[in-house]
Parts: structure tokens; sequence; C-alpha cells
């Protein structure tokens, strides 16, 4: 496929055919993962590939029981991991840091490089793939399951496989509301308003169109996207609570160190 039909033809695909990854695929998406971009070339992340059934079953209530994870023939998790190089720094007998924040989002960002290369390589070899925001939002749990050591957290994960379904493409906001030039140009409500509004109406009638989500909307008497958003999807409760979570895994694997 051509590089441009990949980028603008992603889907997510939540359902899967029963039909299992070659090794000889899954070594050309991770190696595709691992050519992308590194801070100072240190390569601070790891790629947990999980297809065992079974650890599978155990991750699911982690990953807030997405069916995906079971029914997906491989998940991939992408590590920030700083205990490889620390391990290496101490038997050259140099310093042995990288245990703070900054640390932690170097890492965190080269584990999402790598991921969504692995993910444009999936889907040109005629795979599908999902993002889990569970992967981060309940860290502990999957870091527990995956049995990482200090100095690493999962950051990104995604289910991999076949696709079963052909859903459309989702919308996505216009240039315009997000694309600055040389600094950032604030916007007007009425420019709000205009950058939001076929997201509103999209949105809406997605929710409208699926019985169990248009009975959660009645339910909570919500009467627009972004209360749907706010009230039902991501509550200022929970983000809250995944908040805290992060950083009580991040200070337990050891990177949270301020001297």
């Amino acid at each position: 496929m051509e590089l441009n039909d990949v980028i603008h033809g992603h889907k997510s695909i939540r359902q899967y055919a029963d039909k299992q990854v070659s090794q000889e695929v899954l070594d050309a998406i991770l190696e595709a993962g691992i050519r992308a971009s590194s801070s100072g070339n240190m390569q601070a992340y790891s790629i947990i590939v999980t297809q065992d059934q079974e650890l599978k079953n155990k991750l699911f209530d982690a990953h807030m029981e997405q069916s995906m994870v079971i029914d997906a023939p491989i998940l991939l998790t992408f590590c920030a991991d700083f205990n490889r190089m620390r391990k290496w720094l101490t038997l050259n007998d140099a310093p042995v840091h990288f245990d703070n924040f900054m640390s932690f989002m170097i890492g965190a960002i080269d584990a999402t490089l790598v991921s969504q290369n692995c993910a444009l390589a999936a889907e040109n070899n005629g795979l599908g793939i999902c993002y889990m925001g569970s992967t981060l939002a309940n860290c502990d749990q999957i870091g527990e399951l995956l049995n990482l050591p200090p100095n690493v957290v999962p950051v990104v994960g995604f289910s991999l496989g076949y696709p079963a379904e052909d859903p459309a493409p989702r919308d996505r906001l216009p240039d315009k509301g997000l694309v600055h030039y040389d600094t950032y140009q604030d916007y007007s409500d009425t420019e709000i308003l205009e950058i939001y509004q076929e997201r509103n109406e999209n949105g809406w009638n997605r929710y409208m169109n699926v019985p169990h989500l248009k009975e959660m909307v009645d339910q909570l008497e919500l009467k627009n996207l972004a209360q749907i958003y706010t009230i039902a999807k991501y509550t200022k409760e929970s983000h809250h609570q995944f908040s805290q979570t992060v950083l009580n895994y991040l200070a337990k694997q050891n990177f949270m160190k301020n001297q």
C-alpha cells in the first residue's frame, strides 16, 4: 500500500478474525518499530508481545474489559524502560541515574514513537489495531501482570490481528483547529464553534445510533457531545484517580527521584 493510503485509511479495529499472525509478519512490524526515532538513540523502551491466551484473560480486567484484549491474537504493550540502560551504566562504571520524571517522559515519548511505527507497519500488512488508553490508566495492574521490574512503566498498547469488521473512518477536527504557524494562535468563541461543528454532529449521531450508548445518554439526560465527554466518558473524578495511579506507580518504579 502507499503510505498515504495507510495513514488516511486508519480505523480502530475491535473485532478480529480467527487467524494467527505469522512470525515473519510480526517480526517485520516490530522491526519497523525499532527503527523509530529515539532520544539520544538510547532506545529507552521495551515492547511486550502477549500471545498467551491465559495471560490475555488476566489482562482483560486491567484493560477495562475490552473484548479485543481476549479476541485479538496479539497484544503489544510499549513501555518506558530505563532498567536495561541503568544496568549497562553499572557494568561500565558510569553514573547511574535516569530515575526521575524527565527520564520517564523520555522513555514514554520513545515508546509512543515506536508504537506508531508498529501500527503503520501492521496496517500496511493488512492487519488492524486498536490503541487502549487503559495501558497507562491501569499501568500498575498491567505492570504487575507483565512482571515489569523497576524503571519500566507501560505507556501505550494496542490489540493486533486481522480485521473481522470494516468500520467507517472516524472524523477528525479540521486542520485550522489543530495547526498553528510560528506561534500559538488562541481561538475566539466563534472559531471554537466552527472547529467543533462537524464533531458535535457526527459524535452525537454516533451515540444516538447505538442503542446502549443512547440509553446511557438518556439516563444521564445529556444534551450535547461535550457533556458526553465530561459527564459520561472522561469524568474529573476518573482522571484524578488515574492520575494518582500513574504517579504512585512512577514512584514505585523508581521514576520520581528529586535528587
